[in-house]
């Protein structure tokens, strides 16, 4: 049986002549001397990707995605900050949209927002069903809906404040394809009242406990998995969004394992969240059925790849492998 130890790209720019290069090594147990396998192919990629940009009268949108099931009265504090931050935003010359998407909500929240939207607003926009889908479903339809080149979702909540929100959005404009906010970041915060100490404690240890089963089973590498802010370019939603299927908080995990499949590079962007209560979906039911879609997600994407489609004038170049090399 073959063990995976480690693996690597080498993402050097094709207009150099060298193409880049996955390296993935194995080491096989139980031999009598230890060797590597080491499996190379070499990639003709582009060098970076191209977002769908849909220009409006004041330049690109940036799209922002908020879930919702059931969050309550805490939706008019959504609202109004949502509005403080759009407001400053314009001030800046930033063109953004919000979307809220109501996943089968049952207690009068598209009622509350119905009344909160008392003008047109073209920068905020509802997309309510009426069955609860789940996480992933809701983030997936509010990605797919959404106008810009530039797409981000976090927490309904707000729990990753707007300063991380642009921090994403920076880093995409920066250049890259997807980033992710990752509590594990040495640069992360975390916000907290001295009472929820132990109830604080308890998530990071399911989390982080989640993760290592994620890696295990997933050809992820990421030590957080399921921080509640990502964002990505147009093209890669439209790309691999419409080939995932789980529905519920596996969807995290099932988007960067979609992302390890179709090489495509991911960031990890630091973070300040905060917790204000102990209100969790992720209780030792909830662990259990993200532990089955974990091996749904195994199962589907061991041998599925994606190809993503990028949009812009430079032709996507056939892919070139070369004979993989025995190291001693």
């Amino acid at each position: 049986m073959l063990k995976r130890v480690v693996g690597n790209q080498n993402t050097k720019h094709p207009s150099s002549g060298e193409y880049p290069r996955l390296d993935v090594k194995f080491h096989i147990p139980r031999h009598p001397t230890p060797r590597t396998l080491q499996l190379g192919f070499d990639f003709r990629i582009l060098p970076e990707y191209v977002p769908t940009v849909y220009k409006s009268k004041d330049g690109p949108v940036i799209s922002l995605v908020l879930p919702a099931f059931n969050p309550g009265p805490a939706i008019e504090q959504t609202w109004l900050a949502v509005r403080q931050f759009l407001a400053a935003r314009s001030q800046q010359s930033e063109k953004w949209e919000v979307l809220f998407v109501l996943d089968g909500c049952t207690d009068g929240t598209p009622d509350r927002l119905a009344g909160l939207k008392n003008e047109d607003d073209p920068r905020i926009r509802i997309l309510s069903y009426p069955t609860n889908r789940g996480k992933g479903y809701a983030v997936r339809s509010g990605l797919l809906a959404a106008r810009g080149s530039i797409r981000i979702f976090t927490d309904v909540d707000l729990a990753y404040p707007f300063e991380d929100i642009l921090r994403i959005a920076a880093a995409i404009e920066a250049g890259a394809a997807v980033a992710i906010g990752s509590r594990a970041h040495p640069d992360s915060r975390v916000q907290l009242p001295a009472e929820i100490l132990g109830y604080a404690f308890r998530r990071v240890l399911q989390g982080r406990l989640f993760g290592a089963i994620a890696r295990l089973l997933l050809p992820i590498e990421l030590h957080d998995t399921q921080a509640g802010l990502k964002g990505m370019t147009a093209s890669v939603a439209e790309s691999l969004l419409p080939h995932l299927v789980c529905d519920g908080f596996g969807f995290d995990c099932e988007l960067l394992t979609a992302c390890a499949r179709a090489a495509i590079p991911l960031v990890e962007i630091p973070v300040c969240v905060r917790y204000d209560g102990t209100t969790s979906t992720t209780g030792s039911l909830s662990g259990l059925r993200m532990l089955r879609e974990l091996w749904r997600i195994r199962r589907t994407w061991r041998t599925k790849s994606v190809p993503v489609v990028l949009t812009g004038r430079i032709p996507i170049p056939e892919v070139v492998r070369t004979r993989p090399t025995v190291a001693a």
